[in-house]
């Protein structure tokens, strides 16, 4: 089973809603988990009613820190926006990748829907990319209509000590209503 962990900073919205779409997705082929640099403690009520809208429930679910789970077990870190920053212990052997989902904390629910939508295109392809190098249908995802379209994201093995992606990238313009990428 693949384990995967999606990190955010408040652990409330983006990393909450990928691990619930990645284990809904996922079919019990993964195993993923979330958790903030700065957990807020709450779940984001928007976060809940965007899930429910798809049939998702978080119960049981809470905010956590990164002392919460086991990071050095994972075989995936994702960190969910430029905004987050994930320290690796030494003893990582996973990759890390860093995808540019916007913070909709605090937004109107179709700021968080669009979000939702961004994440779940985001997890498909993750799901379907993890697929793919095991050589087998280790992982599938459930079918949608939904149409995945092309975005960023960036896979390193290693973060670089110091690394600041803000100067990588000084120019950054995201459309959220149309998920317009330019980096």
């Amino acid at each position: 089973m693949v384990k995967l962990l999606f990190v955010c900073v408040g652990n409330s919205c983006r990393s909450q809603i990928a691990e619930a779409m990645a284990n809904h997705l996922g079919e019990g082929k993964v195993l993923a988990f979330s958790a903030g640099t700065h957990p807020l403690g709450v779940i984001s009520r928007g976060t809940l009613e965007v899930l429910r809208d798809k049939g998702i429930g978080l119960e049981g679910h809470r905010s956590k820190g990164l002392r919460d789970v086991p990071i050095s077990e994972m075989d995936v870190v994702v960190e969910m926006g430029l905004d987050v920053e994930c320290p690796l212990p030494a003893d990582f052997k996973g990759r890390l990748i860093q995808w540019n989902i916007p913070d909709p904390y605090s937004l109107g629910q179709d700021y968080f829907r669009d979000v939702r939508d961004l994440i779940e295109g985001q997890v498909r392809r993750l799901l379907a990319n993890l697929a793919g190098e095991t050589g087998n249908s280790k992982i599938e995802t459930r079918k949608s209509k939904m149409e995945t379209g092309k975005s960023k994201m960036e896979t390193r093995r290693r973060k670089p000590a110091n690394r600041n992606p803000r100067l990588e990238n000084p120019i950054f313009d995201f459309r959220i209503s149309n998920f317009d990428f330019l980096l």
